[in-house]
């Protein structure tokens, strides 16, 4: 009998998960991650890890699979909480559930599962994989979204390795939330009519400005308010010789400088704030809201528009570094001058955008066909075909 360990987070979808690896025939162990418990920076007031470990303990009796709880809280704050602070210091919007999935779930957490002497790792993702043999009869694994489109997850997976991807279960991924939530009501699980958590990855409720504050200092700064024709491409498009110099040029990002606007409001600190974001600028007085269109952490300057569409907020190319370029599909990274059509998105749940991947010298362009609202630097981009995902890569 194969041996599964699964990664319990005391939600219905973990639940659900390991309920039906139990019915296909494996040998089940429940595994609650304690991803937390550093005085120096408290999460909540509450402590939702202990009520979220006390129900995945409870499900793991109903079960009858065995239930153990492993602490990865030095790992998680050298790899995910250091780096969080580390990229919004530098001005960069880190997403630390893709990190989670790589760094923790997928990579510590699994390590630990293989020395129980499991044949693989559950999770309750909504997502599916499948493999080939390819013509040298290797097996190539494949990332496939959810059924469930509503709850497709792939993107948060979008770091998986090969090797990672092998040793990898999905039970959900066939099925939708409602159904889910049907299977736990049925078998008596008591998380079946549980709240799907919104918290900072598995850790729980957190306000993230609050967060921040713990380990980067307020520092106050200027909000300015930039007017619709400034400081955005305004000048005539040049005459590009290569394609190469056309993508470099609309991909980079708008500068703006003070006398570009008015100056309407202060901050906090421009470490705390992403583009795009309309909440916690606190100026009033505007015919439409205040959107960040940029910040700028070395003049601690935030530079806002008004309105969603404020040409500010939309750019149509990005680029990936070659440090920070990931295929899952190994065998369809691409050279130097090579270009491929894709489906992408910048954020999770985003409506996938048509773009073409652009290869270059040190990195690779996401050329979109449709401008595309707060790219922002230290997000990633996931390009899919069809319904797989092949590669992702930090925003630059």
């Amino acid at each position: 009998m194969e041996k599964v360990v699964i990664g319990l987070s005391g939600g219905v979808d973990s639940s659900v998960a390991a309920y039906l690896l139990k019915e296909q025939g494996y040998e089940v162990i429940g595994l609650f991650m304690k991803n937390w418990h550093d005085d120096s920076v408290t999460i909540s007031e509450e402590c939702p890890w202990l009520e979220d470990s006390n129900d995945a303990l409870i499900v793991a009796e109903k079960l009858g699979i065995p239930f153990q709880t492993v602490d990865l809280s030095v790992e998680y704050k050298e790899r995910i909480v250091d780096y969080m602070f580390d990229e919004y210091e530098k001005g960069r919007t880190p997403n630390p559930d893709v990190l989670c999935n790589r760094e923790i779930k997928f990579d510590v957490f699994m390590k630990i599962a293989m020395k129980l002497g499991a044949d693989y790792v559950a999770t309750g993702h909504y997502c599916r994989k499948d493999s080939f043999i390819n013509e040298k009869g290797e097996e190539t694994f494949r990332l496939l979204s959810g059924k469930d489109g509503n709850k497709d997850q792939s993107y948060f997976l979008c770091q998986l390795s090969q090797e990672q991807l092998s040793k990898t279960l999905f039970p959900i991924g066939e099925i939708i939330k409602p159904e889910v939530r049907k299977i736990a009501a049925e078998n008596d699980l008591i998380t079946a009519d549980k709240k799907d958590s919104q918290g900072l990855c598995f850790i729980g409720k957190v306000r993230l400005p609050d967060f921040l504050q713990q380990k980067l200092r307020p520092k106050k700064g200027v909000i300015v308010e930039v007017p619709e024709g400034l400081g955005v491409y305004n000048e005539k498009i040049p005459d590009f010789d290569t394609k190469e110099e056309e993508l470099l040029y609309f991909s980079k990002k708008p500068v703006y400088s003070i006398e570009d606007g008015k100056t309407v409001g202060q901050h906090q600190g421009a470490h705390y704030f992403t583009k795009g974001q309309r909440k916690g600028l606190d100026v009033g007085g505007t015919k439409e809201p205040l959107y960040v269109i940029e910040t700028d952490v070395n003049e601690n300057v935030i530079y806002t528009g008004q309105g969603k569409s404020h040409p500010g907020l939309y750019r149509k190319t990005l680029f990936v570094s070659n440090d920070e370029l990931h295929w899952i599909r190994t065998d369809l990274t691409m050279k130097e001058g090579e270009s491929m059509n894709v489906m992408a998105r910048i954020r999770y749940r985003q409506p996938l955008q048509k773009a073409i991947l652009y290869k270059v010298a040190d990195g690779l362009y996401v050329d979109f066909e449709e401008k595309q609202s707060a790219i922002t630097e230290g997000q990633f981009v996931a390009w899919y075909n069809d319904d797989e995902l092949l590669g992702s890569g930090v925003i630059s």
